[in-house]
């Protein structure tokens, strides 16, 4: 089935280009501008973001991201920039990959592998989806993701760090229910990067992958009735992989469809699809987290 699509009624603000405007060291090393973020940490999916950004820089134009897997570290502080370093692992006829290494303060804080493709024609198949979904509208506007974080935290907490970040993000089933009560249905969402960003679609691909982390860890203790902010629980990225499947524009409504695969060990693993508009599937996310009680 087909999604309803909307005219975009966004205004221009460019603050996610100014996130990707890294700097050329030169020797393929670049450095990131600091998170928007008013947070500790640095957001996850600014780190993949700018580590893809990086990596662009180094392939030819005709080649396009179709996987990422990165691997988080340790945490990275919001208020310092990130270096990034490009290692040329291979350019062949069809495929170019690449490593890149995020280094703060000479520490490692994450290491991606990414891989580059020359476009080309194939097969075409997808699962057909099982819902006509909306995007937002003024009419209904679903309920605002830094709204309901931020009602979650307490007063002296706020406000969420997050909000900065230059996304827009809607919740159509934000998780209600009183807590104890396992929460199991996937987690539906819209989301875009705020401003539109034009026609450079390496742009568009970093746009997806800074999405791609938003509330991927919060939905993981879910299932067990437990929330992201419970004090008695330690949660953290291990690492994140995104597959980019079609081209699609990160500044127009992406419907993400998030759920939890399965938690033991003390980790969680959460799985994410992003549809456009016309229910294309245009990209798959894996994450897994840490999920620790604590005391």
């Amino acid at each position: 089935m087909r999604l309803v699509r909307e005219a975009p009624d966004h205004v221009v603000s460019g603050r996610f280009a100014r996130v990707m405007d890294l700097s050329d060291e030169g020797d393929d090393v670049y450095v990131g501008p600091t998170s928007p973020d008013r947070g500790q940490r640095i957001y996850g999916g600014q780190l993949v973001a700018q580590s893809l950004g990086a990596a662009q820089r180094t392939v030819s134009a005709d080649r396009r991201v179709h996987s990422i897997h990165s691997s988080f570290l340790q945490s990275g502080d919001a208020a310092r920039p990130v270096e990034y370093r490009v290692d040329r692992l291979r350019d062949g006829r069809s495929f170019s990959q690449r490593q890149v290494v995020a280094i703060q303060d000479g520490s490692e804080v994450m290491r991606s592998l990414l891989s580059f493709q020359v476009d080309e024609e194939g097969l075409e198949w997808q699962p057909e989806l099982g819902a006509v979904l909306a995007p937002p509208t003024n009419a209904v506007p679903y309920t605002d993701y830094d709204d309901f974080t931020e009602s979650m935290l307490a007063p002296d907490q706020r406000p969420w760090p997050g909000r900065d970040r230059p996304i827009d993000v809607r919740c159509v089933n934000p998780p209600t229910a009183p807590e104890g009560q396992p929460i199991t249905e996937p987690q539906l969402k819209w989301m875009r990067v705020q401003g539109p960003l034009g026609d450079d679609l390496a742009l568009h691909d970093a746009g997806l992958a800074y999405l791609s982390d938003t509330g991927m860890t919060a939905t993981m203790p879910l299932p067990h009735g437990r929330r992201w902010n419970d004090e008695h629980l330690g949660l953290a990225s291990l690492d994140h992989a995104i597959w980019f499947h079609r081209r699609a524009r990160a500044d127009e409504w992406l419907h993400h469809e998030q759920r939890v695969e399965t938690t033991s060990q003390g980790r969680a693993l959460a799985r994410a699809r992003f549809h456009d508009v016309d229910g294309h599937l245009v990209a798959t996310c894996l994450q897994e987290g840490l999920m620790r009680r604590r005391g």
